[in-house]
């Protein structure tokens, strides 16, 4: 069955390079089970007895056909796609993410279904890992979230449940077909609707432009606006990743304090990490740094197929503002922002951002982006997650670290997800120039320290408190 390619995901696919690659992943650590010395192989054993369902089981042809479409793939190696790997005896967890990284560099094959699984024992700590990726073309972070919490089980006992490439959706049912009038009627309805998004995105973008060109600051989304930073740099094949782990509960609570959402608190330290990683590195940023957001469009239950997602441009904190200072100036950026999307329709949202893709792939394709000002400079995104505990074939989920990919010279991306009572953060970098991740993931903990402490401090003092919840892993501290 041949399934056209929608226009965000085509954009994943054409832009798609070897120093490129648009897939995304993520990094699940388990603990280890008392007394069950095959819970990894039992593991791999079921993953690979199930056959991909769609959209996994899709192969894309774009080039040599007048439409590009999804086809089914005709043939699946288990084997192939679900691999099973153990680290040596004394390694570490930086050796985790040196093997993840090596893992997460290469495209994937378009001639075979577009995910790969490798689960990978012997992670100190008693853990094991699970390393997974699959093409953005096929699934974004939200849709992706819930296939993979739909693959565990929230009770210890519970059977090891179908592996998120194989998740059995709801099938629709098939409308009755339409009379040839009626399907014209509908194509002619469509392609009004496309056109008017497009002309409210231009016009908008249009007199942004003339106000930036007068001198005016940048508010709301503002794309193609931010200064070059060593973040910006030609990409190349190498990566760099990081993982870092932070109270959920505790976040909230210091982000109220300051008027500030989680999400404006995440994106606070890692904005502050930034400028500090690069100013520690003799390569300070004398400017504001832009941010891409994504945003989801995805309504409640939507697990469908593709991309379906926004983006917001914001210009963040000042670049030698204190913490307490940056998270006040990006909850106003913020909040512009957001409120500048809200007033778009879900299609001139989505036009926006495939318009955009559509430009920075050009300017990339063809270098200008080289002499022009880049899309952005970094990426951060959001992507919810499970409150309660979850496991697989009885052992614990303690982590899960989004994977992401980079692209369109912008070189750095930082990715976070809610888990129980943790928030994960995935960092991914330019290894030819973003290469030691793990001291951004330490500037972004120390960030969120001084907060912490600036929030307590003009906190009323209680009679008696409560100590946080240690975690019981180490992963759960900044690697």
């Amino acid at each position: 069955m041949a399934r056209p390619i929608p226009p965000l995901d085509l954009m994943w696919l054409i832009m798609e390079t070897q120093a490129s690659p648009t897939h995304v992943g993520a990094l699940l650590l388990f603990e280890k089970p008392k007394g069950r010395p095959r819970v990894v192989r039992e593991i791999v054993e079921t993953y690979r007895s199930y056959e991909p369902t769609p959209p996994f089981n899709y192969l894309p042809e774009v080039v040599g056909t007048r439409m590009p479409r999804f086809l089914e793939a005709k043939s699946y190696d288990p084997r192939y796609h679900n691999q099973h790997l153990a680290l040596p005896e004394g390694a570490t967890y930086d050796d985790l993410l040196r093997l993840v990284t090596d893992l997460h560099e290469p495209m994937l094959d378009r001639d075979r279904p577009l995910f790969r699984n490798w689960i990978i024992d012997g992670v100190p700590d008693n853990l094991f890992a699970i390393y997974a990726k699959v093409h953005h073309a096929i699934i974004d972070g939200v849709s992706g979230t819930k296939r993979l919490y739909s693959s565990l089980g929230t009770g210890a006992r519970q059977a090891i449940q179908p592996p998120a490439f194989a998740a059995e959706l709801p099938v629709r049912k098939p409308r009755p077909p339409k009379a040839l009038v009626d399907r014209l009627a509908e194509l002619g309805f469509s392609a009004t609707r496309q056109t008017l998004a497009l002309k409210d995105v231009s016009f908008g973008a249009l007199k942004k432009r003339l106000a930036l060109l007068l001198g005016a600051d940048p508010v709301g989304s503002a794309p193609f606006t931010a200064q070059r930073g060593p973040m910006n740099a030609p990409l190349q094949m190498a990566r760099s990743v990081a993982t870092l782990s932070l109270p959920l509960d505790e976040m909230h609570a210091v982000g109220k304090h300051f008027g500030a959402t989680l999400n404006d608190l995440a994106v606070t330290i890692v904005d502050a990490g930034v400028h500090r990683y690069l100013r520690q590195a003799d390569r300070a940023f004398p400017h504001r740094l832009v941010a891409f957001c994504p945003v989801s469009l995805r309504g409640e239950g939507d697990t469908d197929a593709g991309t379906k997602a926004s983006a917001m441009f914001v210009h963040l904190g000042e670049h030698e503002a204190t913490v307490v200072e940056r998270i006040k100036q990006v909850v106003a950026a913020m909040g512009t922002a957001k409120q500048e999307l809200r007033s778009m329709s879900k299609d001139a949202a989505m036009t926006y951002a495939v318009a955009l893709l559509g430009v920075a792939e050009l300017t990339t394709a063809t270098h200008i982006d080289r002499v022009t000002p880049p899309l952005a400079n970094m990426v951060i995104s959001n992507v919810p997650g499970a409150r309660q505990q979850m496991y697989l074939n009885g052992a614990p989920l303690i982590g899960t670290f989004p994977v992401s990919a980079i692209a369109m010279s912008v070189g750095l991306n930082a990715t976070l997800t809610s888990y129980n009572d943790r928030m994960d953060f995935g960092f991914v970098g330019n290894g030819a120039t973003m290469y030691d991740l793990p001291e951004l993931a330490r500037h972004v903990q120390e960030a969120y320290q001084e907060l912490r402490s600036a929030a307590s401090k003009k906190r009323p003092a209680k009679r008696s408190t409560t100590q946080p919840r240690k975690s019981r892993s180490a992963p759960a501290r900044c690697r």
